[in-house]
């Protein structure tokens, strides 16, 4: 798994359209939003980032402030790691915010809250109670040196498992480390006020397990954020090769060797500023499901790819035949093998899909891929659908 924060800072136009409470805390703190036509011609309002750091985006979208996120250009080779980043950075926030989801729920409806309010009925604790968000800060500064025994309790076990998998690199055992640590750090600061509250009480220890357990579901889960990465970026570069050498056909006319636009740097700039010229750009857009949205819909992540695509139907039998391939049959290296040559590049991506599908089958997350053509228009839009 690669890292989901690679570069410090990542330097790549991002348009950020906001939730309704994202928009609200904007117009509050006099920060001028934009009006943005997006790829599927909605016109929304948000911001534009240009370069910002993996954690400030982050931080949008945990506290649900991001409704969609889009980015467009005509060249995705050279900004393959930036997309690889962005498109793992949602994802891994998608999870968190599922994880501590669920951990709230379970906290409620654990016996130490049951405990707690069956002696106190006058003061008892459920989804609905609010806590002076200064008071609650307070408590957790005052007990963060016992909220940390207790993380250190629950991921005891887990670093343990972690750093016996002989599998893993030891980049890779950091990462899971850190990633289990990020888990645990992302969950609301009342979940720890309740635990620090009642440690030691009957219930704690089930409690304890109980999240312990669930953490390594959700650490088992995270493995889609690469794979879903690779869908995504290959997708994208597929679109990308396809402009490239319908551009190139109505340039050159037939003059050039196609595969000469995607290795020939001298051809694919001049097919490149030409794409530009026109506007004609390859757009990525993820929507986040909402943390008010109807139950079953919050750990909603659609991904759509969306471009000019002139032979839509290819395309849809091509994705619909890859998504369905039996893996058991053959390998990722197989199918290396049996390519055709210069096929590689626009191959693979679909390719990707069924290995997207299997993962997410594995960990029982909801997936699934279409493909389908904007009514009056000759724009192809591949949609990758995940419900973690």
């Amino acid at each position: 798994m690669g890292s989901q924060e690679r570069k410090a800072i990542i330097e790549l136009p991002v348009k950020v359209i906001l939730t309704e409470v994202g928009t609200t805390f904007f117009i509050k703190n006099r920060k001028n939003l934009q009006k943005f036509k997006l790829a599927d011609n909605q016109e929304e309002y948000g911001i534009l980032m240009d370069k910002f750091t993996p954690s400030s985006l982050q931080r949008m979208m945990l506290i649900d402030y991001v409704s969609k996120i889009e980015i467009s250009n005509s060249e995705f080779v050279t900004i393959r790691q930036e997309v690889m980043d962005i498109a793992k950075l949602i994802t891994y926030s998608m999870l968190y915010r599922q994880y501590d989801a669920y951990i709230f729920q379970r906290v409620m409806a654990s016996d130490v809250i049951k405990n707690w309010n069956r002696k106190n009925p006058a003061n008892i604790i459920d989804d609905k109670t609010k806590i002076n968000e200064s008071f609650l800060q307070n408590v957790i500064k005052e007990k963060e040196h016992d909220i940390g025994d207790i993380k250190q309790s629950i991921l005891a076990p887990m670093y343990a498992f972690i750093s016996r998998n002989s599998s893993l690199l030891p980049e890779e055992k950091n990462i899971q480390l850190l990633l289990s640590e990020k888990f645990l750090n992302n969950l609301r600061p009342f979940i720890w006020f309740i635990i620090a509250k009642f440690k030691g009480l009957d219930g704690y220890e089930t409690l304890i397990k109980d999240i312990r357990t669930s953490l390594a579901d959700y650490m088992e889960k995270a493995k889609i954020a690469e794979y879903l990465a690779l869908n995504i970026m290959e997708l994208a570069t597929n679109a990308e090769n396809s402009n490239l050498k319908r551009e190139a056909k109505a340039i050159f006319k037939g003059a050039v060797d196609m595969n000469s636009v995607l290795f020939d740097p001298n051809v694919r700039r001049q097919v490149i500023e030409s794409l530009q010229r026109k506007g004609e750009l390859v757009y990525l857009s993820w929507k986040l499901g909402s943390r008010g949205s109807s139950i079953g819909t919050q750990g909603k992540l659609s991904v759509t790819i969306y471009n000019k695509e002139s032979e839509y139907e290819k395309m849809k039998e091509a994705i619909d035949e890859k998504k369905s391939t039996d893996l058991k049959k053959r390998s990722l290296q197989d199918f290396y093998k049996e390519l055709p040559d210069g096929e590689a590049n626009t191959e693979l991506g679909l390719y990707y899909l069924s290995y997207l599908s299997e993962a997410c089958e594995k960990v029982n997350i909801k997936y699934e891929s279409l493909v389908n053509q904007i009514s009056g228009s000759d724009l192809t839009v591949i949609s990758l659908i995940i419900n973690l």
